[in-house]
């Protein structure tokens, strides 16, 4: 048994539950990877953050976590429903390149991000492409038991062979599945039901696709949803304790999850459902396409550090939406810089105090263990930095609470000193001139000027300080 009891808010039953693994001291967790047709946004990036920081709380606490990512090199469509263009065919004619070419190409530029924001990488990263025979094996086992029929050559699944097939909330999904209708899709004629959808494409309007495999129901390729329950059971197994993906994968996606995969198994499949919510601009939604197209790249370009980004989502609950504007992430890396500067100035001597760092740690665990409260556990780190304790002890809690939020907490601060030292030549000229006005101006005890030139010099960032070795300063 886990000494700490985790909670997590649960879309499936709409409340904070305790969780329960299915086997003790083991979690079998799932994550809705990236389609791999062009980079991540900043607010796609939000989720991945968010599903790290509850990958890396659970194994703070005790837990053996197995984690598990698809790649989406195959089927999704520019709908997340079953019409508009393979997103995957609509990124290869961008760029006139190989669909696998432009696969790799962003997969590799996915990790990169991932890389630069301390997102630890899953245990199993397993693309689309790789699970054909157990695609087509999961649509054979549903053929079989009626949850299936081919129209038009290609295989759909039947929803109304469910008692409930809206699982997370008729009223929203079907609200969703209404805003999901646009004027410039048309309805596939072959569906018994509306909301019945593509296991495998055969006869579809895609001539041209690129991807394709043979099948007991002729050369095609597999629907988007099917991906994601196959390629957990393939490294997870029957039962799944934490399924994860952004509110926008509830419905249609992990709700026709759901249906094939506990009509494929014949019971429940996954207990838990872990949902991170949009990342916001004055204007509502950020995605590509509403053109709101912000990337990592381009916020490296405009000179702001990617751990400051990951703060940023920090410092807000992952199950609220979160409003991005330069200003609020300015106003977030320069709290960041200034914590890590204030760690830095921290030295590592004395004994730890056990007490202080049991209390301080169980606030951070609470914290963490309380519905993934980030926010909370940022102030914890800021109360042991202001905290009257020693700094042996401030260093060891922060270190210890860095294996969940992996900020770089205390290593970010020297860098930032370090370059901060860094003084231009014309800098240095004008300073060293100041100290022997200063110097000149003391010695003729005109001390009003000499107070005079240190605020001119503090109004530059420049502090000085009379030692018995003589003037040293410091930039500030």
């Amino acid at each position: 048994m886990m000494d700490i009891k985790t909670y997590l808010y649960n879309t499936l039953t709409k409340s904070v539950d305790e969780f329960v693994p299915n086997e003790e001291g083991k979690v079998a967790m799932y994550t809705c990877g990236p389609t791999v047709y062009h980079f991540a946004h900043i607010g796609n990036l939000r989720s991945y953050i968010m599903e790290d920081v509850l990958e890396k709380g659970l194994r703070y606490v005790g837990y053996d976590v197995k984690r598990v990512m698809n790649i989406t090199d195959v089927g999704h469509l520019s709908s997340d429903a079953d019409t508009g263009e393979d997103k995957m065919l609509k990124g290869a004619k961008r760029e006139h390149k190989t669909v696998m070419e432009v696969a790799k190409y962003y997969t590799d530029a996915f990790f990169s991000d991932c890389k630069k924001l301390n997102i630890k990488r899953p245990d199993v990263v397993e693309p689309a492409t790789n699970c054909i025979p157990e695609f087509i094996h999961m649509i054979e086992v549903l053929l079989e038991k009626g949850y299936a029929y081919i129209a038009g050559g290609n295989v759909y699944f039947d929803t109304s062979k469910l008692e409930d097939y809206f699982v997370f909330s008729s009223a929203v999904e079907k609200e969703q599945l209404q805003v999901g209708v646009r004027d410039d899709v048309e309805a596939d004629e072959n569906k018994r039901n509306v909301n019945d959808f593509v296991l495998w494409f055969t006869r579809s309007k895609f001539e041209d696709q690129a991807l394709k495999w043979d099948s007991p129901w002729g050369v095609g390729y597999p629907g988007w949803h099917i991906e994601c329950s196959c390629i957990s059971m393939k490294h997870l197994g029957e039962y799944m304790d934490i399924h994860c993906g952004g509110v926008d994968n509830i419905f249609p996606h992990h709700t026709n999850e759901i249906a094939q995969s506990e009509s494929y198994l014949g019971h429940k499949w996954c207990n838990y459902w872990f949902h991170v919510n949009h990342l916001n601009d004055q204007s509502g939604k950020m995605s590509k396409s509403k053109g709101d197209f912000l990337t990592m790249s381009l916020l490296e370009e405009k000179g702001y550090d990617p751990i400051a980004y990951r703060m940023f989502c920090l410092q807000s609950h992952y199950r609220k939406p979160l409003v991005f504007s330069y200003e609020n992430l300015d106003n977030v890396e320069s709290a960041y810089e200034k914590l890590v500067k204030k760690i830095a100035g921290l030295k590592n001597e004395g004994e730890v105090d056990q007490k202080a760092f049991d209390a301080y740690k169980a606030k951070f665990e609470d914290a963490i263990c309380n519905d993934l409260n980030t926010s909370m556990a940022i102030t914890v780190v800021y109360d042991v930095v202001k905290a009257d304790i020693n700094d042996a002890t401030k260093l060891a809690l922060l270190n210890d609470f860095d294996r969940v939020l992996s900020l770089n907490l205390t290593t970010a601060g020297a860098k930032l000193l370090e370059a901060g030292t860094a003084v231009d030549a014309e800098l240095e000229t004008f300073i060293n001139e100041k100290i022997a006005e200063r110097a000149a101006a003391k010695k003729a005890k005109d001390f009003a000027k000499a107070d005079a030139i240190r605020d001119e010099l503090l109004a530059k960032g420049v502090a000085i300080k009379d030692t018995r070795e003589g003037v040293v300063w410091e930039l500030v």
